[in-house]
């Protein structure tokens, strides 16, 4: 497979995800050396701290801090800020270089989003970017934000504009858009990115990764599918392994340039092939716990990039 130094077309991308056997490590080659040549050997990290869990109004089908789905997922009110900077103050030493703040609910309060403003500018005055995940916030909201520190702000189109209803009917991918835009116009940099093993197909894959290159955002967060008892999805399976690293290889030919950052799902989904997400084409890493979910060893994660021989 020549090497591929330009964001492939989507029929490109759908003809390569049809790819099995022997031919994914061709793939991966392929996005290894686009990744190298975008992206360079440095991984960046991240870590986040889930600031406020639980109780959310929304249906999303995989989530397991939607009230409507029964789960042992904790529920408490936004964390105090001494946690919040405790948490901070760990990542860094860590070698983390972003922290981001998330919140539980369609969007965060006006009473929270004050006391966040206040988190993010320690966060700042610590050394690190400070990110922030707090849901659909009109555009003061995002501006507040960016007037404290903020310097990213995470919001995933989770998946495909054609499947987004199967998976939350309380909000719309178009919602989604709307937060997006907004926080891009006030010159924040944009996370986004989506779950895959959802259900959906390769064409919405495809299609979501094509719909983030539209919008230009600056990291792509990749997570997986993790089935989470008491929710509509418990009894889907996860990924295999190759068809996640075929996943990451496929963004990283789609949107050469980007960040592609590994998160939710990864020890799981990946187990011994945890190391293949650089192989990939990935540059990024949350490491630490998620959201609901528990991460590998963060400590694991850095020895892992150490005999990649890459550096974070």
């Amino acid at each position: 497979m020549h090497e591929i130094t330009r964001g492939i077309d989507k029929q490109t991308a759908y003809e390569l995800s049809q790819i099995t056997g022997a031919g994914a490590f061709d793939l991966f080659a392929s996005a290894n050396r686009v990744r190298e040549k975008f992206r360079s050997n440095n991984i960046d990290l991240c870590s986040i701290i889930n600031a406020k869990s639980g109780a959310c109004p929304e249906d999303c089908s995989f989530c397991a801090q939607s009230a409507r789905n029964k789960t042992s997922a904790s529920v408490y009110l936004l964390m105090e800020k001494d946690k919040i900077l405790e948490a901070a103050l760990s990542a860094k030493e860590l070698g983390v270089r972003r922290f981001c703040t998330v919140t539980s609910g369609k969007k965060t309060s006006s009473d929270d989003l004050s006391k966040i403003c206040n988190y993010i500018t320690e966060i700042e005055n610590i050394g690190l970017y400070p990110c922030a995940t707090l849901g659909l916030l009109e555009r003061d909201d995002l501006r507040s934000l960016k007037d404290a520190g903020l310097h990213r702000y995470h919001h995933n189109l989770e998946t495909s504009e054609a499947f987004f209803s199967e998976i939350c009917t309380t909000h719309t991918y178009r919602d989604k858009i709307r937060t997006i835009e907004s926080a891009q116009s006030l010159g924040l940099s944009i996370c986004s990115g989506g779950i895959f093993g959802l259900g959906e197909s390769w064409e919405d894959r495809i299609d979501m990764a094509f719909a983030l290159k539209d919008i230009g955002v600056d990291s792509v967060p990749i997570n997986f599918f993790t089935p989470v008892a008491g929710t509509p999805m418990a009894n889907r399976e996860a990924l295999r392994p190759l068809e996640a690293l075929k996943i990451i290889a496929l963004y990283r030919l789609i949107l050469p340039d980007r960040e592609i950052r590994v998160c939710g799902g990864r020890p799981s989904t990946l187990r011994e092939l945890n190391s293949y997400v650089f192989f990939a084409g990935a540059d990024g890493l949350l490491v630490g716990n998620y959201l609901t979910t528990q991460g590998r060893n963060p400590q694991d994660d850095l020895q892992m990039i150490r005999d990649m021989e890459m550096e974070y």
